[in-house]
């Protein structure tokens, strides 16, 4: 079947789908308004969070953004909830991975025209089909079948632009539990393999391809590797549950290292990303003679999990989010409070003893979801830590601040 006919096949006209605001039943709907320096902004008349700043470090042109945003305000179609815009129901005009997707196959058809011309542009055009179809499919609700294509996507035009942009990218299968479980190695330009490596623990609204600008702007130029492992219930690790214990498929892939030949199995970090650092850290007491170190990005490994008015602060969808990974296909407030306790790395006993690796950590200004106490109690619990703290405005430069100060960081452990 030819590529070009992809898109065709997985999306076919439909209204029978599931709309994505309702495949998780809430009981009690008591929402937030927040400004988030990594997960945008909530409101009132949308379900999603707002991201055009990171969308925008990503690559996504923001005009673009905007008139995306604009066809799904404007259209008459009908929504399960009319006072939420991306709420149409149906694979047609104005639904949220409609839309999104459409654009991504804009890039797409401009990146097969391209292709045997100009192979760079054509690699670049790739990249943004990749992060619109990402886009589309946020925020990754199990059951939600539209997004899971749009994922396919993703992964397609993900692996194309890796064809003919200056990195490696390999899938890499790991034996976990009896089955395979792939991650993505990217393998920069820079140096000789067998490569010092950063074993990417991401958030959980965020797919693989989502953390390229991560690994081209900080790792590559250093010769640092990235391998990427999704959460468990997200992307390539959907079949299995997320528990308590957040790192056991983490856990499992570190163990194997020293059975790929493209990293040096002895200079590993591990750096999670918002509820990824639960794993990061985790693993960091669990397998400390694996690693060299931890490095969080807005570490969600305490606060959220055991204080009810910060979860109340928190967005429906993300409410909502969480709950899907859960497998909660109905929740109140107070059950997801009585759930998430149990996530508290603090509570498992683990931050506040020593551990005998370093750890840093990089906390945002005014971070709902990740006040400066959670960063302060990972660097306090080792005796080799570093905060870093970003302004929240103006929110890109002191972002990349943040990271070159991170990057480093990782660097010098890494040597």
């Amino acid at each position: 079947m030819p590529k070009a006919n992809l898109s065709e096949v997985l999306f076919k006209p439909s209204f029978k789908h599931p709309e994505t605001s309702t495949l998780v039943k809430r009981i009690e709907q008591t929402n937030a308004s927040i400004q988030s320096s990594l997960e945008g902004e909530t409101q009132s008349n949308w379900y999603r969070m707002i991201n055009k700043t990171i969308w925008s470090w990503r690559g996504v042109d923001p005009i673009e953004a905007e008139e995306v945003l604009a066809r799904i305000a404007a259209s008459p179609n009908e929504r399960t909830d009319e006072g939420l815009l991306d709420t149409v129901v149906g694979y047609r005009g104005g639904n949220w991975i409609y839309e999104w997707a459409k654009e991504g196959m804009v890039w797409q058809k401009k990146a097969l025209d391209l292709a045997c011309q100009d192979p760079i542009t054509a690699g670049s055009y790739w990249l943004k089909a990749s992060h619109f179809y990402s886009i589309a499919s946020y925020p990754h609700l199990r059951g939600d079948q539209l997004a899971e294509q749009a994922e396919l996507l993703a992964d397609r035009a993900y692996k194309e632009a890796a064809n003919y942009l200056p990195f490696e990218l390999k899938s890499i299968d790991f034996k976990v539990d009896g089955g395979n479980l792939t991650g993505f190695l990217h393998i920069p330009s820079k140096g000789k393999g067998p490569h010092p490596t950063v074993l990417l623990c991401g958030g959980l609204d965020n797919l693989q391809n989502d953390y390229y600008p991560l690994f081209v702007n900080y790792l590559a130029p250093k010769g640092i590797a990235m391998l990427c492992v999704d959460l468990p219930s997200l992307g390539f690790s959907s079949r299995w549950t997320l528990t308590e214990d957040t790192s056991l498929l983490h856990q499992q892939v570190l163990n194997q290292l020293d059975q790929v030949p493209w990293i040096d199995h002895q200079r590993v970090v591990a750096l999670g990303i918002r509820f990824g650092a639960n794993v990061a850290v985790r693993l960091g007491y669990l397998e400390s003679r694996r690693l060299r170190g931890v490095a969080c990005l807005g570490p969600i490994v305490h606060d959220l999990f055991v204080n009810k008015e910060t979860q109340l602060k928190t967005p429906i969808v993300y409410r909502d989010m969480i709950a899907s990974r859960l497998k909660m296909d109905s929740t109140t407030d107070n059950l997801l409070h009585t759930e998430l306790s149990r996530y508290s790395l603090k509570t498992q006993g683990l931050l506040g003893r020593r551990c005998p690796i370093p750890m840093c950590s990089v906390s945002f200004e005014k971070d709902v979801f990740s006040p400066l106490s959670e960063s302060k109690l990972i660097v306090s619990s080792t005796g080799d830590g570093k905060l870093i703290t970003v302004a929240s405005t103006p929110l890109l430069s002191n972002l990349n601040s943040g990271l070159e100060q991170l990057s480093e960081w990782i660097n010098q452990k890494l040597c």
